[in-house]
């Protein structure tokens, strides 16, 4: 299917979906759009806990694509939803991501497929291929993250050098909080507080925080943390805070140091040169370690991307089509 270089393809449906049973009370949303006899592959979507969206479906030719696309657990049409405190989230890690991803793939009996993701996405994309190298093909990632306890100190600490009053406001919310060592741990208790007011006042902190950070973007919509709805937001920061406080069960430069592991996957790795939520020099490091991965600098974008780093992602995905 042709399109104009800076347009996604139309909107699709999708011909297939359903509920999977992943174990230890999951049942995780997953559909299937495009050619049921195209190239597969597998949308990775961010957060963790923001769920997958019908946009994500254009970045594919319909055509030569089967797009899966899943909501990882806790959140979007998986259930049960972490915007209920009584959802136990012990089951919630890396690592059952990971396992969920194989066992979607072999339930809709996929050999191997094609990764697309961004932000965490990059960071679970990192974790599965390196588990399942023979079960990937390409990978197309924007917004690159490892989640490395260093990234994660720079988003809710040190980018508070840049924006000190909305970083002020962000700690100030969790008061028992020793030091800044301990505020994410802080948010993920309060968001498992049985008060719904201790739960609502967390969230909507967070979410100033994250939107604080993307405050500098060229973007014209709905402020991208706090326009979400209440159970989406409340999913959103009771997951992140979740992972973010355990450094998402890996070791320090664990996806870098074994980068290796990726050797003969052919990689797009796109980076906005002002993302203030996920600075270059990750998307950098990685590049230096994977000898397939090619990186792509957008100089005039930062963490949510615009029209240069949309127009890099589908030329990536037309070419790997291919």
């Amino acid at each position: 299917m042709r399109r104009e270089p800076d347009d996604l393809y139309p909107p699709i449906e999708p011909y297939d979906s359903g509920l999977l049973d992943v174990g230890d009370g999951n049942l995780v949303y997953w559909e299937v759009c495009g050619n049921p006899d195209g190239k597969p592959a597998l949308v990775v979507h961010g957060g963790p806990g923001s769920g997958c969206t019908p946009r994500a479906r254009q970045y594919f030719d319909p055509e030569r694509y089967r797009v899966v696309l899943f909501d990882q657990r806790g959140c979007g049409r998986s259930t049960p939803h972490a915007s209920d405190p009584a959802t136990d989230l012990r089951h919630n890690t890396t690592h059952h991501l990971v396992a969920d991803m194989e066992r979607l793939r072999e339930h809709l009996g996929i050999t191997d497929w094609l990764l697309y993701g961004g932000s965490w996405g990059s960071t679970l994309i990192l974790a599965y291929a390196q588990a399942h190298p023979e079960r990937v093909t390409e990978a197309v990632i924007a917004a690159v993250t490892t989640t490395r306890r260093s990234e994660i100190d720079w988003l809710y600490r040190g980018a508070g050098q840049i924006f000190p009053e909305a970083w002020h406001t962000f700690r100030a919310a969790v008061p028992e909080a020793a030091g800044p060592d301990e505020v994410i741990a802080a948010y993920a208790r309060r968001t498992e507080s049985p008060d719904p007011e201790v739960r609502e006042r967390a969230t909507a902190a967070w979410c100033a925080w994250e939107d604080a950070v993307l405050s500098l973007e060229a973007n014209p919509g709905p402020a991208p943390y706090s326009s979400r709805p209440g159970p989406a937001q409340q999913a959103l920061v009771r997951i992140c805070s979740h992972y973010f406080s355990h450094g998402a069960w890996l070791r320090e430069n664990q996806l870098i140091d074994e980068a290796h592991r990726l050797a003969g996957i052919p990689a797009a790795l796109i980076h906005g040169r002002f993302d203030l939520g996920g600075p270059l020099i990750t998307a950098w490091e990685l590049d230096r370690a994977w000898p397939e991965a090619e990186l792509t600098v957008i100089d005039d974008a930062g963490h949510l991307g615009g029209p240069a780093t949309r127009r890099a992602v589908l030329a990536a995905l037309d070419r790997f089509a291919k």
